[in-house]
């Protein structure tokens, strides 16, 4: 179920903002060509102000609804006037015509008849993914909550009811067409079909064309309110998402970076992920609303269909723990009620599965199922990682080394590896050795003599490299002393320089990083990295040389 419910609010997110596109492509049809990057920039900024996080934020989205609410039912009020008074709109599709295939085959034409009514049913049905709003949002009530949200839940479908059933009255009368395909399946009043670049308006943004013939702002004021409230019902999935990750991650079934707040306190990690998800099917899909919608409610109603089995499963084992008759009564009735929303929402799913699974429907399922064995494959590695980090009861396990036996790399003598020096005799190990590796043997004669003059307290050690390599001498120098010393702990010291711009990683601390990266590898070995800051990182981040920390307060 947590699959199902991940892919749904991904696809709430797709769709709220492909329609959205569309609303704002109608009250603008020069930004028509670009329905797909206004639909990016629609997720873009609804994840933006997720990331950023406020308290004001429901307050905000709450406008938008009652708006919402107040332009559905003054476009309602006024078309009713109006074909109540004879003076009936008439929508701008009004004289196109919707074409099908040629079936001649009357028990074809039949069986098209009953699945085109139940596509229309399952298409339909997507009204009640508020329902799961609601749900999802009962910790957010004031107490009483499971009684607000009834009350909430009991409102919402009323009004759902009574809209849907104005609107599609209206749409009948004022002639509106609005198919799938326009290119395909719509021909103009003269027999001619329209053309691909044909713009198809929303159905709400073609009555309030129709009803607001004679005042044109209206109609731009209906189409912005719209585009606006779903900017909210896109936020029901940027809270949605992220926080049902956290907890999935917090259990071991997806990475728990996932789990982590920002320091806006969201979980900023996951609003990331969702956004590129939503981008991703947007792209795949071109901003089609049909086509998304019916992926919708394959998440959708796969989450209502689990759901309601938990529930039937819910009250079957709380039965069998209470006597009274009174309740029993009462969760039978619960039972009974869920176990008939289970069959319903399975109903509608295979129809939406059957209808529309080449057309698309198999990528939700595909996605719930991957999905599904991704979450299951994270907790299983979590497990066994845990079973394998989990300290021994074996007191043998807990011995310290015998000894430490400390190794600088030198490459030259400068002020990082003189760092690096003062870093390994502070920790007094056991055996403290300077090793350099001869790529150049007059270099290595050199830093000989030099090291030398310099009376440094500590032995240099030269490897030779007859084949000019600095990694494979030195690791072979540390396995001989694992070797010799099994029990041994050895310590490498790594100078490294810190650096202000991108480009000079690439031009310092390469043999670092190999060196570094082979290391790990090798068993009762521990690499140290001595950092040493160059003047570019301290003009970069601010301080005042290698060793200030000013920055870095700066940022903490």
């Amino acid at each position: 179920m947590a699959a199902a419910l991940l892919v749904d609010y991904v696809l709430t997110l797709a769709v709220s903002m492909t329609v959205f596109a569309a609303y704002i492509t109608t009250a603008f049809p020069a930004l028509a060509p670009y329905r797909v990057p206004v639909a990016i920039v629609g997720i873009l900024l609804i994840c933006f102000a997720g990331l950023r996080g406020s308290r004001a934020t429901p307050m905000l989205l709450a406008v938008p609804t009652y708006l919402f609410l107040g332009a559905v039912f003054l476009t309602m009020s006024v078309g009713l006037i109006r074909v109540g008074l004879g003076d009936t709109p008439h929508a701008q599709t009004a004289d196109y015509t919707v074409v099908h295939s040629n079936i001649g085959d009357q028990a074809t034409l039949g069986l098209a008849t009953v699945l085109i009514v139940l596509r229309a049913f399952s298409s339909g049905a997507v009204a009640l993914a508020g329902v799961q709003t609601v749900a999802t949002a009962v910790p957010a009530f004031k107490k009483p909550r499971g009684k607000n949200a009834g009350n909430t839940l009991l409102l919402s479908g009323l009004l759902a009811a009574l809209m849907l059933t104005g609107l599609t009255y209206l749409a009948s009368v004022t002639g509106i067409k609005y198919v799938d395909d326009p290119h395909l399946y719509l021909v103009r009043g003269d027999g001619s079909p329209v053309s691909a670049e044909y713009e198809q308006e929303p159905v709400l943004a073609q009555l309030a064309h129709a009803i607001f013939d004679n005042a044109p702002a209206m109609f731009f004021i209906v189409v912005l309110i719209t585009a606006l409230v779903l900017i909210a019902a896109a936020n029901t999935a940027v809270e949605g998402f992220p926080g049902l990750a956290s907890r999935l991650a917090r259990d071991e079934f997806l990475p728990r970076q996932l789990a982590t707040k920002g320091d806006r306190l969201t979980f900023s990690n996951g609003i990331l992920l969702l956004a590129a998800a939503a981008i991703v099917l947007v792209v795949a899909t071109s901003a089609s609303a049909t086509v998304l919608i019916q992926l919708y409610l394959v998440g959708v109603f796969a989450s209502f269909v689990l759901g309601q089995a938990g529930m039937v499963l819910h009250w079957r084992k709380r039965l069998r723990l209470v006597i009274d008759s009174k309740a029993r009564m009462r969760m039978h009735f619960n039972q009974v009620v869920n176990a008939v929303g289970c069959v319903l929402a399975a109903g509608v799913l295979i129809v939406v599965i059957v209808s529309k699974f080449l057309a698309g429907a198999w990528l939700a399922v595909a996605a719930m199922a991957g999905l599904y064995l991704v979450m299951g494959a994270i907790h299983r590695h979590y497990s066994r990682v845990a079973r394998e980090l989990a300290p021994d009861a074996d007191v043998n396990s807990r011995t310290i080394p015998s000894n430490t036996h400390a190794i600088v790399v030198v490459s030259e003598i400068d002020k990082p590896t003189m760092r690096a020096l003062s870093y390994a005799r502070v920790t007094r190990s056991s055996q403290l050795e300077a090793v350099t590796v001869a790529v150049d043997e007059e270099a290595a004669a050199a830093l000989q003599k030099r090291w030398n003059e310099m009376e440094l307290p500590v032995p240099l050690t030269v490897l030779g490299s007859p084949y000019r390599e600095l990694v494979r001498p030195m690791l072979a120098h540390i396995l001989a002393i694992r070797r010799r010393s099994p029990r041994d702990l050895v310590i490498v010291y790594i100078p490294q320089f810190v650096v202000g711009r991108w480009w000079e990683h690439i031009l310092h601390n390469q043999v670092a990083l190999k060196l570094r990266t082979r290391l790990l590898l090798v068993p009762n070995v521990v690499v140290v990295s001595v950092p040493w800051r160059l003047k570019s990182f301290s003009r970069q981040y601010g301080g005042d040389g290698p060793d200030s920390d000013t920055s870095l307060y700066r940022q903490a």
